[in-house]
């Protein structure tokens, strides 16, 4: 009896051990399903955020202006690493405008990284009537030097190269530049934008000293009646 009693306990014990195996396995299962779930957790973030990306960008119409791509080189052992560096141009038409540069190993991927650079590093420009600028300017950046002129109506963008895509990005189609010295692209972006940035509307420079648009308007010799005219016409 003692015998059949011990043959009976191992049988229990190996059937909950099998039971006990099985569990595991099962459990092993699970925790790989688990874990196919968090991938396709993360695949649905990735989803989520690629949507609010793509929402991002529907929401603003931008116009991108590739100005300049370079093929570049870095010295490694062993050789070279060939590259390219591309300049972009950024803007909204009505007002805001940016540049930016990037570097990748293909070209696409370059006009990526500066376009994302030019929409971080956008600054807005005061314009006159929506179309041109308030007043003349000069902007200076190493060798490069440019002058900015405001346009009467129908004279157009007369700008070359570079100047060109920064003022069809910034929305402006009256306006006359020079540019004197250098022809190298990123330091005619970088002049544009130093002159650019000197920009001020009458409505910021009667607000900085405590005046009416008017009063500065009618200082030039035009009647009160034409001053206070020009003053409700001038556009931020």
């Amino acid at each position: 009896m003692a015998d059949e009693t011990n043959l009976e306990g191992v049988a229990a014990v190996e059937s909950t051990g099998g039971e006990q195996r099985e569990g595991r396995g099962r459990g092993r299962g699970r925790g790989g399903n688990d874990r196919g779930g968090e991938r396709g957790g993360r695949g649905r973030r990735d989803d989520r955020r690629g949507r609010g990306n793509n929402e991002e960008e529907g929401g603003e119409e931008l116009i991108e202006k590739l100005v300049h791509i370079n093929r570049v080189s870095k010295t490694v052992k062993g050789g070279k690493r060939f590259g390219f560096a591309a300049l972009v141009v950024v803007g909204d038409g009505k007002g805001r405008v940016g540049f930016g540069k990037g570097k990748a190993r293909e070209v696409p991927e370059a006009i990526t990284k500066a376009t994302a650079s030019a929409k971080r590093a956008m600054v807005r420009v005061p314009l006159k009537e929506g179309r041109t600028l308030h007043h003349d300017g000069k902007g200076r950046f190493g060798a490069g030097k440019v002058n900015v002129r405001s346009a009467p109506a129908g004279t157009g963008i007369i700008a070359g190269g570079p100047m060109r895509a920064v003022f069809e990005s910034l929305g402006v189609s009256d306006v006359v530049t020079k540019s004197v010295g250098t022809s190298n692209p990123y330091n005619m972006i970088r002049a544009t934008f130093d002159a650019l940035t000197d920009q001020t509307s009458p409505k910021a420079v009667a607000q900085r000293r405590g005046k009416k648009v008017a009063d500065l308007l009618g200082r030039g010799g035009a009647s009160q009646g034409e001053a206070e005219a020009a003053a409700e016409a001038i556009a931020e």
